[in-house]
Formats: structure tokens, C-alpha cells, sequence
């Protein structure tokens, strides 16, 4: 939540001009209306960072960061969004007021404070005991598996003792309130023991946010109790289907890319040897947020599972999610070690790193696991594995991918091409003749599996951004209630409004209006996502593009009100005959170059 009204943080955002701020940091060069770079978020050799003074906006070619100036500070110097309107309050010499916030915004932002001060107290406290006497058998533990001081101090990682108030009288001596201990996951509470340290003899694994602010815990135990491991329970600072084990580290990363692991001595082991770009999800499968928050980060993502039973089917799960956020990935192969921190202790890094080089495309490996579940020497099995590999190769929806996945494919599976290929034709033409109506209620019916924003309303969003000459086009079939509801509605709302007002668009302001960070960067994505799309095509190409997108999202903003409507309800030939009219007025339109 912002800790500031919205006219103090358009006044600093105006005060703070993105390219002089961000040359403070990254060496920009000018290049027709923008400046170019190498991108500080991820390691390249050519320029493809660009920094628009016009939109107040920065935008990778190459891995796909982008925002306003306070994203910038926030990912650069790893702070929050109140911190980054302070700094640059700071800088610019602007004294602000925090925000009047309402008793209850106010009980609410101390009490997270609190816990987040317990949460850290508590690490500080497991690391001293891991170098005192108690820990030492845990600090023996910690360098059988390799680990270096410098290591285990860049982790934070601790050792909580075998007694079962150890820590809570250490945090009642440093003044926190029984409730405050009692959200903050560290403790448990019956009426039969009363409260009780949660973590007892175990080795402790401080869980940070993207700040580098402890909000969680595992911890490995000694002994034979049950979990082997244990993990903090939600909390109001800590929601483990968001967090990622080592993202505060791994964020800071000039490789280019992540590597995706699954425990706690995979990312540590990794690091140590020199591969920063690792990460974790927190004893689950790896969720949708987390993907979301890999997306703003990198485009291109190795996974490094386990390489058994369950380790396979995690990327098999993780494949579609990655996918859907257009996340380029790669798997790889660790045989005949089981995870990475067994296989860096066996082979080395110079080792891990030709694994990495020589990484399987996730497509390939999972028309492997495919093929897996098929006798090919039976001639109606391997029928049926040609036919869910057409299938798989269908979800490209770009021809050219398609066509250089099928060639692939074919080559490593010895599948003869021309029979593929005219399978893929047929499955496509099946699809292709399916009821409109059907299709229609299928596009409409909410689905896990389908992208949260539509990239047709993106893409004109971006554009009439872009261009606001372009506005009254748009306006004349479409309103903001006919976007998407939820962020796409908002932000056609603040841009029709402010074109309407001003003439021009102003996306930094709607970007920064946004509380959460996950919706600055949704907002921030999708601003761009005319330029990701369209930034090869060819001007005169550009016209059709737009064409074709606004009769797309024309066409489907009507098909949802049609669906709406009974079948007997005379509005729905109403509504179906000014679809018709606004479509065939749309093909033929005539503007200057889009």
C-alpha cells in the first residue's frame, strides 16, 4: 500500500527525469528519440535497454524489464516503492508529507512493520547460535555440505535450539506482544503446552522477499523428529505461492537468465559456485504468481529439478505456466545425479556450466516424456503418439515456430515430416470448423489455463498510448467498460481520460497509480506490449496489424454481450447486426500508418 496520495508522487515522478536518473546508474547514448544501453537487469554485450524521455518509461529488448522511473529504482537499488518516492523526493530536494492514512491503514502498516522486525530478530538470533556453542554440531553440518562462512553469512543461515521457548523469552526480552508472536509463524499455541518455539534443532534457512527482508523460515531437523523439513506458515508478510528462495540474490544476476531448483541446498550450492541466477519455489509446485514474478525478471528460464520421478513431472507442470508468459526454457540434465547441490559436489562447476550449455529445449523434452508412455513397436501406439505430439505442435499459433519445432521434432523422433505436417493440417482444419457459437462460449468461459490479459487489448492500449491520434478511432467502437474487467478496464479508463482531457497519454502516472508492484509491472507490461509485438514489422504492415486488432477485440467485446443474451431476446439481432455493421466499417478503414 502507498504510504503517499497520488498528487505527491506525480509531483516527484515529474521532478525526476528518467533519463537523467537512470544515467546516474547506466550509460545511455541517444539514438533518434531515445537513449540506449547495456541493460543493468541482465547480462548482454549489445545495447537493447532503451529509455524514452517522451513516456517517461524504460524498456529491454532483450529480457523485457521495463517501467517508470520508480520500477527502476525499486529493481536497481532493491527498494520499496515508499523508499524509491522517498529517494527521489530526496534527490529532487522535495520535502513530502506521508499520506493521512486511516486508523486502521495505520494499525495495519504497524503491525506489519512488527513482524517484520520479530522475523528479523529471530534470524539474527539463529545465526549468532549457530556460531556459539550450542550450534556447533549444526555448524559441523553446514561444512560437511561444502558450505564456506562467506556462504552461510550471505544466507543468513542460523541454527534454532533444542529447548521449546529458546526464542520466545529471547523475543519477549526484546519487547514484542504475545499477539504480534503469535502471527508472526514462528511460534505454535495449544492449551495443552501453551506456546512453543516452532522451529526446535533444526538448521535454519531465512526465506527473504525481493527486499531482502526475512518474511519466513525452514528449517532442516537434526534427529529423527518429523518434517525433515519445516516451513513457516502464511502470515500477513509471507505468502509462500509468491516468494522465491534466493530471488533477492538472483535478481541482481548479469547471466541473463534463472535457474529454477527445488530446495534450499540447491539454490546455496548453486550460488556458491558461481551461478547467482538461482532460485526456488518454497517446498511446493512451482505456482502461477511465482511464474509472474520470474516474467518481470528474465525471459529465459533453465530448469534444474530433480531428475527423478517427481522431479519430471514438476517441469512437465511447470512447461504450460512458463509458457503462457511467453518464458523461453530450457532443462538440464543432471544424470546420473540426483539435484544440483549432488551434482556440483561431484563434478564442479566447469561441469554444471556444459550441463547448462548443452540444456534440452523444454518442447524437446517433453515430446521425450511423451514418447515414454508409448510402445512404438506397436504400430496403432505409435499412432497415437504422432497424433499428441500434432497436437502439442498445434499450441504454437505462430506458423514459422511451428513449422522449425515440426522440422525438429520429425529429425530427432524419426517422424517423416510430410505425413506431420499433413496431420497437423487436418487437426487444425477440425478445429477450425467447430460451431462459432461453441468457440464463442469457450473464449468466454473463465479457464486457469488461458493468459489473464488479453494481448488484442493490450496491444491497442499500447498503441492508442502510443498514438493518440489513433484514439478517436478506437473510441468510436469501443468504451473502457468494454475491456477486460479488472486492470485492463482501469487502465482504458485513466487513458481515455486522460487523452480526452489532454490529448496526450501519460502512461508513467497510470503505471504509478497502481499500489500493489505486481500491478505496476502488469501495467508496465502491457504499455509495452505493442512494442514487443510489432517492433520488426514493416510500417506498412502496421496499418493491417492495428486493423486486424481492433476488429478482434471489437468482435469479441460483442460476442460477450450476444452471449449474455437469451436466444428469444430480440437485442441479441440487434446487437449481432451492429457487430456486422462495425466490423465491415472497421475493414475498411483508412489512417495513416499505425
Amino acid at each position: 500500500m502507498s504510504y503517499y496520495d497520488q498528487e505527491t508522487i506525480e509531483e516527484v515522478r515529474r521532478a525526476n527525469d528518467i533519463v537523467d536518473v537512470i544515467k546516474e546508474y547506466v550509460p545511455l547514448k541517444k539514438s533518434g528519440s531515445n537513449y540506449f544501453g547495456l541493460c543493468p537487469f541482465h547480462g548482454e554485450k549489445t545495447p537493447s535497454f532503451s529509455v524514452s524521455p517522451s513516456r517517461q518509461m524504460y524498456h529491454c529488448f532483450g529480457c523485457g524489464a521495463s517501467g517508470t522511473v520508480y520500477q527502476f529504482m525499486e529493481n536497481y537499488l532493491h527498494l520499496s516503492f515508499p523508499e524509491a518516492v522517498e529517494t527521489l523526493a530526496n534527490r529532487a530536494g522535495i520535502t513530502i508529507q506521508s499520506k493521512e492514512l486511516s486508523g486502521e491503514q495505520k494499525r495495519w502498516n504497524e503491525r506489519r512493520k512488527q513482524l517484520l522486525a520479530a522475523n528479523k530478530d529471530a534470524a539474527v538470533y539463529f545465526y549468532s547460535l549457530l556460531h556459539s556453542d550450542r550450534g556447533e554440531a549444526c555448524l559441523e553440518y553446514f561444512k560437511d555440505r561444502g558450505l564456506s562462512d562467506d556462504t552461510m553469512l550471505r544466507f543468513g543461515l542460523g541454527y534454532s535450539d533444542p529447548h521449546s521457548d529458546d526464542l520466545y523469552l529471547y523475543l519477549k526480552k526484546k519487547g514484542y506482544s504475545d499477539d504480534i508472536l503469535r502471527e508472526s509463524g514462528l511460534f505454535t499455541f495449544s492449551e495443552q503446552y501453551g506456546i512453543r518455539d516452532k522451529f526446535i534443532n533444526r538448521a535454519m534457512f531465512p526465506v527473504m522477499d525481493q527486499y531482502s527482508r526475512v518474511v519466513a523460515f525452514g528449517g532442516r531437523v537434526f534427529g529423527d523428529e518429523k518434517p525433515k523439513y519445516l516451513n513457516s506458515p502464511e502470515t500477513d508478510i509471507f505468502h509462500k505461492s509468491r516468494e522465491l528462495y534466493g530471488l533477492h540474490l538472483a535478481r541482481r544476476t548479469r547471466r541473463g537468465y534463472l535457474i529454477l531448483c527445488e530446495g534450499y541446498m540447491d539454490v546455496i550450492a548453486l550460488h556458491q559456485a558461481g551461478f547467482d541466477c538461482a532460485v526456488a519455489s518454497l517446498g511446493t509446485s512451482l505456482t502461477p504468481q511465482q511464474v509472474e514474478v520470474i516474467s518481470h525478471i528474465t525471459k529465459n528460464v533453465y530448469l534444474s529439478y530433480d531428475s527423478d520421478g517427481a522431479g519430471v513431472n514438476a517441469i512437465l507442470r511447470a512447461i504450460p505456466m512458463f509458457q503462457s508468459k511467453g518464458i523461453n526454457m530450457r532443462v538440464i540434465n543432471m544424470t546420473p545425479y540426483k539435484d544440483p547441490d549432488e551434482f556440483i559436489k561431484a563434478k564442479g562447476a566447469d561441469e554444471y556450466q556444459r550441463r547448462i550449455d548443452s540444456a534440452e529445449n523444454f518442447f524437446i523434452f517433453e515430446i521425450r516424456q511423451l514418447e515414454k508412455k508409448y510402445d512404438l513397436r506397436d504400430p496403432a501406439e505409435h499412432t497415437t503418439f504422432e497424433t499428441e505430439t500434432a497436437k502439442k505442435l498445434l499450441t504454437f499459433k505462430i506458423e514459422l515456430e511451428r513449422e522449425n519445432y515440426t522440422d525438429t521434432v520429425c529429425r530427432e523422433f524419426d517422424i517423416p515430416k510430410e505425413a506431420m505436417k499433413s496431420l497437423i493440417r487436418k487437426l487444425s482444419a477440425d478445429q477450425i470448423i467447430k460451431p462459432d457459437a461453441a468457440k464463442r462460449r469457450s473464449e468466454s468461459a473463465p479457464s486457469r489455463d488461458r493468459q489473464k490479459d488479453d494481448p488484442d487489448q493490450m496491444r491497442l492500449l499500447s498503441w492508442i498510448a502510443d498514438r493518440p491520434d489513433l484514439f478517436s478511432t478506437v473510441k468510436e467502437y469501443l468504451l473502457p467498460e468494454d475491456f477486460d474487467q479488472g486492470i485492463l478496464r482501469e487502465i482504458a479508463a485513466q487513458l481515455y481520460e486522460q487523452i480526452e482531457k489532454n490529448g496526450i497519454a501519460n502512461p508513467a502516472v497510470i503505471i504509478d497509480s497502481f499500489d500493489e508492484v505486481e500491478d505496476q509491472n502488469r501495467a508496465s507490461w502491457i504499455f509495452h506490449e505493442n512494442i514487443r509485438s510489432l517492433q520488426d514489422t514493416p510500417k506498412e504492415e502496421k496499418t493491417k496489424a492495428f486493423i486486424l486488432t481492433l476488429s478482434r477485440v471489437v468482435r469479441r467485446s460483442y460476442d460477450k454481450r450476444i452471449d449474455s443474451l437469451d436466444p428469444a431476446d430480440n437485442g441479441r439481432y440487434d446487437l449481432i447486426r451492429k457487430q456486422k455493421e462495425s466490423l465491415d466499417k472497421i475493414a475498411k478503414l483508412r489512417i495513416a500508418d499505425a
